[in-house]
């Protein structure tokens, strides 16, 4: 099968849609397909952490189209318009085009499927139109031109598939049609248990105070700004490893955090398995990757009911769930587990061995039945395909490892519920 993947992000740029793009197209190579990776060219100069491609990675070739930074966040990067798009779609002749996190780069490249008469997979990776009111563009304006425009594009998509119960649902609630789950994968071996660093420890809290850790960007959505009333907590010590236009802002309103900056590879996973209590913050994600490298890494998890983590964090499970945007919740939470190491230690079993069957192997062998479904769909072979997302989330496979088990194995239906069972 040749498959042209047009992606908004693709590695040395550091998230969860490159890596997952990453993931899949050294998937495909190993099964025998062909894939194109088309995306906006990084920052001069801009080099990939060490050990980010697999062996894979010399059969995967890139089309790097003219970018621009976006004005107030120079890491992300925005195609320019350019006729190498549709000279690289076509030139590699597909079955089909995948488009990750589709928006800009993404909405050309369904336009030329279109023309082509390719069926197009588009995958939902980020919460657009969450950020833009984060970002407060337009003063609601821009939400709702982000969601005309997230419409637009996946409407004309074959099959949308979306990351986590709460995503298939919003988008299906906001009118996208022909929805359907596609979870993502973690790296259970490289994100493990036996990476803790009892040194690294000590010296991160050189008193013996618990290590509670975020991973990922430092940037407004993220609301890492959140972690404030927690790093003041007595025998607590709060360590951010990451980067972003945030992180002025937030060493100053947290004098006590450690911030370590980026890390990759194995660097981060040593990170991961070192600490205590892992939380993430941010109300807005459609997945949340690190919270599964932190559940594979054997550490209980503390994050927003909301999103994403609402089908990964089973709560009082395999750690707890919070109200989002409510920094007094994530203090009272974290001061719970600090406080319970025995706890800590069941929750961090139980996310370990939640979260093992969910390979890469396995997710992206997922992805392949999606795409011959959708194949056989374009050539007008009948599928048996479930109905469209409405409620719970449809697959027309079973899904790799119990992703949504988490909702269902005792997470409360709601943040005030949650509220209520922490203490006070």
């Amino acid at each position: 099968m040749r498959v042209v993947i047009v992606t908004e992000s693709f590695p040395p740029e550091v998230n969860g849609v490159a890596h997952s793009v990453l993931r899949t197209a050294e998937h495909l190579v190993r099964r025998g397909h062909r894939p194109l990776v088309v995306t906006p060219a990084p920052a001069r100069g801009a080099q990939c952490p060490p050990g980010t491609f697999g062996s894979a990675a010399a059969e995967i070739p890139v089309v790097l189209i003219p970018s621009m930074p976006l004005p107030g966040y120079p890491q992300v990067r925005i195609a320019l318009p350019s006729r190498q798009l549709a000279a690289a779609v076509a030139g590699h002749r597909p079955d089909v085009v995948h488009l990750a996190s589709p928006f800009v780069l993404g909405a050309r490249g369904m336009q030329v499927a279109a023309r082509l008469g390719v069926p197009a997979v588009a995958v939902y990776q980020t919460d657009l139109a969450g950020y833009a009111h984060a970002y407060r563009a337009g003063r609601g304006l821009g939400e709702a031109a982000a969601w005309r425009r997230i419409r637009a594009v996946h409407r004309a998509a074959a099959r949308t598939l979306a990351p986590s119960t709460p995503a298939a649902q919003d988008l299906t609630a906001h009118g996208v049609p022909r929805v359907q789950l596609w979870p993502r994968g973690v790296d259970s071996v490289r994100f493990h248990p036996g990476h803790r660093d009892e040194a690294l420890h000590r010296a991160l809290a050189p008193g013996g105070e618990v290590l509670v850790g975020y991973v990922g960007r430092l940037a407004p959505e993220k609301r890492v700004d959140l972690l404030a009333a927690a790093s003041v907590l007595p025998g607590v010590r709060v360590v951010v490893v990451g980067d972003g236009p945030s992180a002025p802002g937030l060493k100053a309103a947290m004098p006590g955090a450690v911030f370590l900056g980026r890390r990759t590879g194995e660097e981060l996973a040593r990170c991961f398995a070192t600490l205590d209590v892992f939380v993430h913050t941010g109300p807005l994600e459609t997945f949340c990757q690190t919270v599964q490298e932190a559940m594979a890494s054997g550490v209980p998890v503390i994050g927003p009911a909301a999103g994403g983590p609402l089908d990964l964090v089973a709560h009082h499970r395999t750690g707890l769930l919070v109200p989002p945007r409510d920094g007094a919740a994530v203090a009272r939470a974290v001061a719970e587990l600090a406080a319970d190491p025995v706890r800590r230690a069941a929750y961090g079993q139980a996310g370990r061995a939640e979260v093992t069957a969910r390979t890469w192997e396995a997710v992206g062998d997922l992805l392949l039945r999606h795409y011959a479904e959708v194949l056989a769909e374009h050539r007008g072979v009948p599928v048996a395909s479930p109905a469209p997302v409405v409620g719970p989330v449809a697959s027309p496979v079973p899904v790799v490892g119990p992703v949504v088990e988490g909702s269902a194995a005792g997470a409360p239906a709601d943040a005030e519920t949650i509220a209520e069972e922490l203490p006070a």
